[in-house]
């Protein structure tokens, strides 16, 4: 796989005091806050697109649990009409 182009692979630093992290390729410091600001586009594709992923799963995970709490909540009026059911059968039965 070859490595994308930097030229293509970077994002125009947002301000130009920005100072270049040493060994860290688009990576910039910001003097005023002192935060670091990568200005790499394909690392923060693949952070987007992790991102996302994550956030699907953890839909896909709640959208499963309530599900599986609408299963416990119909589990549990099947019993108490079973039980119900068994009552009344041996109330006719005596």
């Amino acid at each position: 796989m070859s490595s994308p182009d930097k030229t293509t692979d970077h994002i125009e630093p947002y301000s130009n005091d920005l100072i270049p992290v040493k060994g860290k390729d688009g990576w910039y410091r910001d003097p005023d806050s002192n935060a670091v600001v990568n200005c790499n586009k394909t690392e923060y594709d693949d952070y987007m697109t992790a991102y996302n992923k994550r956030k699907a799963k953890e839909e896909s995970f709640k959208a499963l649990q309530t599900d599986v709490d609408a299963v416990k909540l119909d589990l549990s009026e099947i019993k108490s009409l079973l039980k119900q059911i068994i009552v009344n059968g041996e109330n006719h039965a005596s």
